[in-house]
């Protein structure tokens, strides 16, 4: 036991940036989930607030509506009571009427006095019988407005109360979806995860056992001097020959890994802290690093992995695995990285 950890110490193995990587991706996962599922809300949201603006309008309809009925009640109110009136005054007239008729039946007073009184009185009868037929007349055109007010506020009201149902069922489907989406999203998260470590497991196989060959965290790690010269972007023998396998793999992988997983493999080139003189072919650490990526990128195109599976990013000298400025130091920070992830 002893005997491995010196072994291991010896090849400057750290599994604690590892566990950073592992913590860090776990992290980006779940913000990853947070962010679809407030976007989700965001756009149902938004079609909740239209519906809201709907349901303002009918309620303004109705309460308007409601206003009119009011109205329309009151009025009729005042014609009832008009009605009423004519009719006693109607009643008061045909029992005057009555009695002039008995008078002049029984021969009492003048007949042409009586007669030329009833005759006034017969033509006030009709007269308050015509106001009598017009006030019905509008009130039954105020029924009839009055129900057709109430058959226009149990429509809205029936509208209103479908607008709440499926708004209801609306919050439902998001609820049931935002639960979908968190499983498939983990479902998705758990098979590339289990494609990355068969992936590390095959690398592990076929390249070499070096030193400068390693696996941290989720990420499989080559130092520059194994692919590139010093200060240069182009691969070399060496690191041609390493770039085969590598390609081998991916191919072989690529026909695992089901259609519906879109991964890719991303390549992310680092430089030392050490500053370049800016005469050269690259003027800084981001073109060198960046150089490097795009050159194990297309070799690997070359080798028939698919371009659209293939990511290069450039860091300079910014992501350091190490601190420090000694020769060690800087050796671990010159290097390609290699990650198996989502797109």
């Amino acid at each position: 036991m002893a005997l491995g950890r010196n072994r291991r110490r010896e090849r400057g193995i750290d599994y604690w940036p590892g566990f950073v990587d592992a913590l860090s991706t776990l992290l980006l996962a779940i913000m990853f989930l947070l962010t679809v599922f407030v976007v989700a809300q965001f756009i149902l949201g938004r079609e909740i607030s239209g519906k809201d603006e709907v349901l303002n309008r009918l309620n303004s309809q109705i309460a308007e509506l409601t206003q009119l009925l009011a109205l329309e009640k009151s009025g009729k109110q005042d014609l009832e009571d008009m009605l009423a009136s004519l009719q006693s005054s109607l009643a008061s007239s045909e029992t005057e009427r009555s009695r002039l008729q008995e008078l002049l039946d029984s021969g009492a007073g003048s007949a042409d006095v009586a007669n030329a009184k009833m005759g006034r009185l017969t033509e006030e009868l009709d007269a308050e019988k015509q106001v009598s037929a017009r006030a019905m007349s509008q009130i039954e055109l105020l029924n009839q407005q009055i129900a057709a007010l109430r058959s226009q506020i149990a429509a809205i009201e029936e509208a209103l109360q479908a607008s709440e149902a499926k708004d209801q069922a609306s919050q439902t489907r998001i609820a049931d979806l935002g639960r979908r989406l968190n499983v498939a999203l983990a479902q998705r998260v758990q098979e590339l995860n289990r494609y990355r470590s068969d992936f590390f497991g095959r690398l592990r196989e076929i390249l070499s056992d070096r030193e400068n060959i390693r696996i941290v965290g989720d990420r499989f790690v080559f130092q520059s001097e194994v692919l590139f010269p010093v200060g240069g972007a182009d691969l070399d023998g060496a690191g041609q020959a390493e770039m085969d396998k590598l390609a081998a793999a991916v191919l072989e992988l690529a026909q695992e890994i089901p259609a519906e997983i879109n991964w890719v493999l991303r390549v992310d080139g680092h430089t030392d802290a050490s500053p370049l003189t800016g005469t050269g072919r690259y003027r800084d650490n981001w073109e060198l690093s960046s150089a490097r990526a795009t050159s194990v990128v297309k070799y690997l195109i070359s080798r028939g992995v698919p371009a659209n599976r293939l990511v290069a990013a450039g860091f300079g000298e910014f992501q350091p695995i190490a601190e420090g400025e000694t020769p060690d130091v800087l050796s671990q920070n010159r290097r390609i990285e290699l990650k198996l992830t989502e797109r």
